[in-house]
């Protein structure tokens, strides 16, 4: 398709696809090949002078896989983007791209579990680069912590469980006025609701499994960034970690992008209409969604994004754990799950795993507990959405109705 000015749902679904490359297919094949072939020595010399624009090997670059990185940087507002075969694999490389042995972090308290225990625990171990873990809501939270050997800020906005906002351009002021790098992951937001590339932020980062993917069939991750940084990601981590995207999971995700737009406009939807009402039940004695202008950072959640994913948590009005697993036990469309993002409602206690992975102290300081409750609002009709929620949480019986 010649690229012209469209909206960004006409060009989920053609940008980037050459279709008469392909017999004029409407859906472009996947390209399920390990390697890719020369017809002379000059051709693959001249391949190798620059990898990362040629197709020499699926571990370094590959058709299917290159469109799906086109389309998402072109909604990310990115110049290029990269695809890894988890978002945790994008964390790991676009984390140890900025760093060093002896180098400094700071990033927020309640930061995705798995990223937690690489900073804490493996980068601490092996390479000898210290973590800061602060609260995150202030300026000063990060201006206080920057030390000499700090390389990177690490932000998660909203964060992880307590869905707490950090100040995003703010930050990137800061942070650039000091030679340091900023990193954000914005799976929660997605692309359509935010833009950090736009507010400074150096590097993006989805984990695909969760809106972009949208189906709960794939398991990927994105960076997302300028083409310098991108294409010297790609020659040193993506491929020295060699966690390549698969082609078929690309084709996967290209079939995504073309709904993300509608999905993420129902998801929204309906996450507010569960929110009231959840908001307004007795057995809740808090409930965390950014959407709501009861919310403590409602006004910068209207500055940075523009709209809401379906992902929210709640606080149980008891801390009775025979309860809480009967609230959870009793829900019939929402399902047990670790992950969301996908069509369907999912719940999840994160103190199921939470305490697994973290210590007590740092459980304690993410700002949760044992009665806290995660849930991804899915596609579903949102009635029954809030009729499920309404018959469990009548398992809260030291609540009157």
């Amino acid at each position: 398709m010649t690229k012209k000015k469209y909206h960004i749902e006409t060009d989920l679904s053609h940008f980037a696809e050459n279709r008469d490359d392909y017999h004029g297919a409407v859906v472009p094949p996947i390209f399920q090949n390990s390697l890719f072939t020369f017809p002379n020595w000059d051709a693959i010399e001249t391949a190798f002078d620059n990898p990362v624009d040629h197709n020499i090997y699926t571990r370094g670059r590959n058709p299917t896989v290159f469109m799906v990185e086109q389309k998402i940087a072109l909604l990310a507002g990115g110049e290029k983007s990269k695809l890894f075969a988890s978002g945790m694999a994008a964390i790991t490389a676009g984390i140890m791209h900025f760093v060093k042995p002896g180098d400094h972090i700071i990033t927020i308290k309640n930061v995705y579990g798995p990223t937690n225990n690489l900073l804490n625990g493996y980068l601490r171990k092996k390479m000898n680069v210290d973590t800061s873990f602060v609260g995150g809501e202030l300026l000063s939270d990060f201006e206080n912590e920057i030390r000499e050997n700090t390389t990177l800020i690490y932000l998660e906005s909203p964060s992880s469980a307590v869905f707490s906002l950090q100040d995003i351009s703010s930050i990137c002021q800061l942070a650039k006025s000091k030679g340091i790098k900023v990193m954000l992951d914005n799976s929660w937001a997605s692309p359509m609701f935010q833009k950090p590339l736009a507010m400074g932020v150096d590097l993006e980062m989805h984990s695909c499994s969760k809106y972009l993917g949208g189906h709960s069939d794939i398991v990927a991750g994105v960076l997302i960034g300028n083409t310098e940084l991108i294409n010297a990601i790609q020659q040193e981590e993506y491929v020295l970690l060699g966690a390549k995207m698969a082609p078929m999971e690309a084709w996967l995700l290209l079939r995504s992008l073309r709904t993300l737009p509608m999905r993420m406009e129902t998801h929204q939807k309906n996450a507010y209409l569960v929110a009231y009402f959840l908001n307004a039940h007795p057995a809740i004695k808090l409930l965390r969604f950014p959407g709501l202008e009861s919310f403590p950072q409602y006004e910068l959640g209207k500055q940075q994004m523009t709209g809401y994913g379906g992902l929210m948590s709640f606080t149980l009005n008891t801390d009775d754990l025979d309860q809480i697993k009967a609230f959870v036990n009793t829900l019939d469309i929402f399902k047990i799950g670790v992950s969301w993002g996908g069509h369907e409602s999912l719940v999840y206690a994160p103190a199921i795993s939470y305490l697994k992975e973290l210590s007590p102290k740092q459980f304690k300081e993410m700002g949760i507990s044992l009665g806290d409750i995660r849930i991804s609002v899915g596609l579903e009709n949102p009635q029954d959405l809030i009729d499920d929620l309404g018959n469990a949480l009548k398992r809260i019986s030291s609540i009157e109705y």
